[in-house]
């Protein structure tokens, strides 16, 4: 896939499919799916997006779904050819005609425009998928705008995904983004208190731009290399012990190989087990760390889907 950070003019015409794409969660598929089948006519597969997200920084923004990384990585993998990765703020003032004469047809060489139901363009948002397709229409390019796509009673958006993943709930947020939720961070230093317990776990930071799940014990799948196992992951302060940061600490109760400081690890969590809770003792969070392990193990043997790959 090639990737453009710079409004560069492409070489062959293109199908572009617009929009943040923060999760691309499956109502985002739905749109890029369309850019997809148009390589079939000879247009070449297109994104155009941003480095950041338009809403980041807002009171109301929860987080991203997925890092910059993440998401080349799976455009790429759906089989994208083409991507525009450019900074939002040099977009923004764009007048929306300028917008599509300059970039759409000029720059991208568009011949097909696919865009989700709800997509806003243009100086100040002010324009919308019909006024995209009729300035589009006006330079001889083809729109395409999907319809909403509805789950389990409500329409797929990245809020709402947010908003389960903070209530404790990754397997609904698994089902809309198509997905588990994940994240890939380097192993860091620890107190190792684990060890002495029985119980060694790895620690990461969850990547400050992702949206921040539920604090508490999750069943997770862990991959690293040519390695994917179940794991214990506790994510939060850790009120037994005492942290004064934020930490994903990770227990994979079937690994028994070399200690893996410094490697980057995937992360995924699949189930929430419990709220975190402040332990009387070491013993008893020993034991409530071994039966979470026993849940994870059977979550294993129940979901082996999940972990035969990395998602």
């Amino acid at each position: 896939m090639e990737i453009f950070r710079t409004l560069t003019p492409a070489e062959t015409p293109s199908a572009v499919a617009l929009g943040s794409f923060d999760g691309i969660h499956r109502g985002h598929r739905e749109v890029i799916s369309r850019a997809l089948a148009a390589e079939s006519r000879g247009l070449t597969p297109t994104v155009f997006t941003f480095t950041e997200n338009p809403k980041a920084g807002k009171d109301t923004f929860g987080g991203l779904l997925l890092t910059q990384e993440e998401k080349i990585r799976i455009l790429s993998e759906m089989g994208v050819k083409r991507l525009y990765l450019v900074e939002f703020e040099s977009i923004r003032p764009i007048l929306p005609e300028d917008f599509v004469s300059n970039i759409l047809a000029d720059v991208c060489r568009a011949k097909l425009v696919c865009c989700g139901f709800n997509f806003t363009f243009g100086k100040d948002g002010r324009a919308g998928s019909r006024e995209l397709r009729s300035l589009c229409a006006a330079q001889g390019i083809e729109t395409s705008v999907a319809e909403p796509v509805f789950a389990e009673g409500g329409l797929i958006s990245s809020t709402r995904i947010r908003n389960l993943l903070a209530d404790g709930k990754p397997e609904e947020a698994a089902h809309l983004l198509g997905r588990p939720f994940a994240y890939e961070s380097p192993v860091i230093a620890g107190r190792r208190l684990g060890r002495e317990l029985g119980t060694p776990t790895l620690n990461q930071a969850v990547p400050p731009e992702l949206v921040r799940p539920k604090f508490g014990v999750y069943v997770s799948a862990v991959s690293f290399g040519d390695t994917i196992t179940f794991g214990v992951t506790n994510v939060g302060v850790k009120p037994t012990v005492g942290s004064n940061a934020v930490l994903a600490e990770t227990w994979m109760p079937a690994y028994h190989g070399p200690e893996l400081y410094g490697k980057i690890v995937r992360t995924a969590l699949l189930k929430f087990l419990r709220p975190e809770r402040k332990f009387g003792s070491l013993e008893e969070l020993k034991a409530a760390i071994q039966h979470n392990g026993e849940q994870a193990e059977r979550y294993f043997r129940e979901h082996p889907e999940l972990f035969d790959s990395r998602r």
